[in-house]
């Protein structure tokens, strides 16, 4: 290892994402794998013997050698209290899987490790890094849909259809360590997006069902928050989506806009009073897009090595663990639950 790289232990194989996290440290020539733990020790050694680097089977242990400067978390989501709170008291930069963890107390202890420890964070939101989402949120910011009254987004796919999770996956499947089922899963990415774009949240009513029975968690969800701005929103998430599309809408008193995905790139619509057509009215389809945003991953190297700002941070890990959290305790108790 050079001593411009940084050295990262690779903390868990658990997640479905795990190895495309350690294929991207190995793509970007400023880190450097140098050790690896497990939960599953057979697991870990497995992988540390392919990538040529030693297994620890004690956490502690890995987290007091110098070598190790930063870590990418991947363990189940019950696990990532104790994991991130180490690692951040063993003054190691922290890059994490999403959810933070499974549910808002945890997520405090986390934070509050974080931001006394003065560590790099990431966690792994992608969404909010593509030109379409940006395009939305800077809309929103130039106030060019007039006051926003309901956000509508569903993500959804086939997961409790084909069984998608078994073996070293069964534990998606898992409340007590995943934290849920297909809302908390698959729906962090559009409950970050929806928080990101609301503000915080007021009350939530929700129901899930679990169709399927392919595990034992919700495989269709739909949550109604009330913001505090009094946006409405409606996050609709599924394991069980065979056919049809995930769009994103929103609505305000000045406008529309849309974003669904298509074979050619995002398909966007907005329609604004508050944009200028001359003698023509009707759907604006734009053409030119923001640039897409560095990678979570790139993000947080450059913050380690040259102390940039990253545009997801502890709090907004922290955020989506609120909202989540609230979302369940709604649709458990089968009544309003108010942050």
């Amino acid at each position: 290892m050079s001593t411009d790289q940084i050295g990262v232990a690779l903390l868990s194989f658990a997640h479905v994402h795990a190895q495309g996290y350690a294929d991207q440290v190995a793509g970007i020539p400023e880190l450097n794998t140098v050790a690896i733990w497990d939960e599953d020790a057979e697991r870990g050694a497995a992988e540390a013997g392919k990538r040529g680097v030693p297994f620890f089977q004690s956490l502690d242990e890995l987290l007091a050698r110098e070598d190790v400067q930063a870590v990418v978390c991947s363990a189940p989501t019950n696990m990532h209290k104790e994991v991130l709170v180490k690692a951040a008291q063993a003054g190691k930069h922290i890059f994490t899987e999403k959810a933070l963890t499974i549910n808002v107390e945890d997520a405090t202890v986390v934070m509050t490790a974080v931001e006394e420890s003065g560590v790099k964070f990431m966690i792994s939101l992608p969404s909010r890094t593509r030109p379409e989402i940006l395009f939305a949120k800077q809309v929103l910011d130039d106030g060019l849909l007039g006051q926003i009254t309901t956000v509508r987004a569903r993500i959804a796919h086939m997961a409790a259809l084909d069984n998608w999770f078994h073996h070293g996956s069964a534990w998606f499947g898992q409340e007590e360590k995943a934290g849920g089922g297909a809302f908390f899963d698959l729906g962090c990415h559009r409950v970050d997006i929806m928080r990101w774009f609301l503000g915080e949240p007021e009350s939530v009513v929700a129901q899930k069902v679990n169709l399927t029975e392919a595990y034992d968690v919700d495989d269709n969800m739909v949550a109604v928050v009330k913001f505090r701005n009094q946006a409405l929103g409606i996050i609709d998430v599924a394991w069980t989506h065979r056919h049809g599309p995930n769009p994103l809408e929103i609505y305000g008193t000045e406008g529309y806009l849309a974003v669904e995905a298509a074979p050619n790139g995002p398909k966007i619509q907005m329609i604004s009073n508050r944009v200028s057509m001359g003698h023509m009215e009707g759907y604006l389809v734009p053409t030119v897009l923001p640039k897409a945003l560095p990678s979570p991953m790139q993000q947080w190297v450059s913050a380690i090595q040259h102390n940039t700002s990253c545009t997801i941070n502890i709090y907004d890990g922290w955020a989506l663990s609120q909202l989540l959290d609230g979302c369940y305790k709604a649709a458990r108790g089968g009544l309003e639950f108010r942050f």
